[in-house]
């Protein structure tokens, strides 16, 4: 039989799937400190490439956290904000860097005897 799936287990995995992708969660916690316009994104995400920033910034419109607001003119000005939706990601975000901080302060100073998990590394007798 197979065993139906909890609403909050998909709900999680949506959540996972935003922020799994590359990339996502580093353009949320920018977006953060208000709307910027791409070349401040560019800068901002240092490391993202401009196509793979351009695909994330779709991305992340289409899934209705992005806004994107093109301003007619010369120059045309495109700009992006949080959405709602967006924003509560500053929630997440403070209880990721929390439990972050947390795994590093169990983890430090411990040496390889201190391990939890096995050593990939290590050979097998």
């Amino acid at each position: 039989m197979a065993r139906q799936l909890d609403p909050q287990c998909s709900a999680f995995q949506t959540a996972i799937d935003v922020l799994g992708r590359p990339w996502n969660a580093l353009i949320l916690g920018v977006l953060q400190a208000g709307p910027a316009r791409f070349g401040e994104l560019s800068l901002r995400c240092r490391g993202v490439g401009a196509k793979i920033l351009s695909a994330r910034l779709k991305d992340l419109e289409l899934r209705g956290l992005v806004r994107r607001a093109v301003e007619i003119g010369p120059p045309i000005r495109v700009t992006y904000s949080l959405t709602p939706g967006g924003q509560a990601f500053e929630e997440v975000a403070h209880a990721i860097e929390r439990w972050g901080r947390e795994l590093l302060a169990r983890t430090r100073g411990r040496g390889r005897r201190g391990r939890t998990t096995p050593d990939p590394r290590a050979r097998r007798a």
